[in-house]
């Protein structure tokens, strides 16, 4: 009888509480047989990693562009929630926060009549004031992007500086031959495409890493710095 009122008491319950109940008492049964603990925790001899935000300003032509696109796509999702309704739109919501961060990274990344007639891009002038002098100082640096496309064009503007590179995309085929060449220290930058090198990588050489556009899951950058962040790393890492 005791089962019976018990059982009838669990069914009365919103189902959100039995979730969260359920929940709970897992939680007790399992826990014994865990161990969870932090990089902090298991690696205490790492040494310090500062994290810098840097921002730039878009100017003149990019802005304007930035602007032309955001008004028209703006205009575009709102007709198409009003006709599909918001859980219907998220495709064109996704693509209209894609072109946006292309424009901020470079306009040559959109394929726009109107993004051609546009050579100049904010970001990539300030990531260009930061590296020589990186390098001089001698730095060991990973420079992450999500589109490789823009790793492309970092390579066209490192080459104008004589700056040596290394460079891992999901289309490279020997992935030891670049990581051992900077891991050596024969070349100072490695550029990396966040879905190719995010793991399985270890670049403890590195002590500078620079996301050239941030993800918009910050797990995923955690990842992509661990890279050089990482048990065996005897310097301090600036990201």
């Amino acid at each position: 009888m005791g089962d019976d009122k018990i059982l009838v008491s669990c069914l009365q319950r919103p189902r959100k509480q039995q979730t969260n109940t359920r929940r709970a008492v897992l939680s007790r049964r399992i826990a014994p047989f865990l161990l969870r603990r932090t990089k902090a925790q298991v690696a205490k001899e790492l040494p310090p990693k500062t994290e810098i935000i840097r921002s730039c300003e878009l100017s003149g032509a990019q802005r304007d562009l930035y602007e032309t696109i955001r008004v028209a796509m703006h205009e575009k999702i709102r007709l198409e929630i009003d006709k599909k309704g918001m859980n219907r739109s998220h495709i064109i919501i996704l693509d209209a926060l894609l072109k946006l961060r292309q424009t901020c990274c470079d306009p040559r990344l959109l394929k726009l009549p109107a993004a051609k007639q546009v050579t100049h891009s904010a970001k990539l002038e300030l990531l260009m004031s930061l590296l020589p002098d990186m390098v001089e100082e001698g730095r060991s640096i990973l420079l992450f992007s999500q589109f490789t496309s823009m790793l492309a064009l970092i390579e066209l503007e490192l080459a104008k500086f004589n700056l040596s590179y290394v460079k891992l995309t999901g289309d490279t085929r020997d992935r030891a031959t670049p990581v051992q060449r900077f891991q050596s220290r024969e070349v100072p930058i490695f550029l990396i495409s966040l879905k190719a090198g995010g793991i399985g990588l270890n670049l403890t050489t590195a002590d500078t890493v620079i996301h050239y556009d941030p993800w918009w899951n910050p797990a995923v950058e955690n990842q992509a710095t661990d890279r050089a962040h990482r048990i065996g790393q005897e310097n301090p890492v600036f990201v």
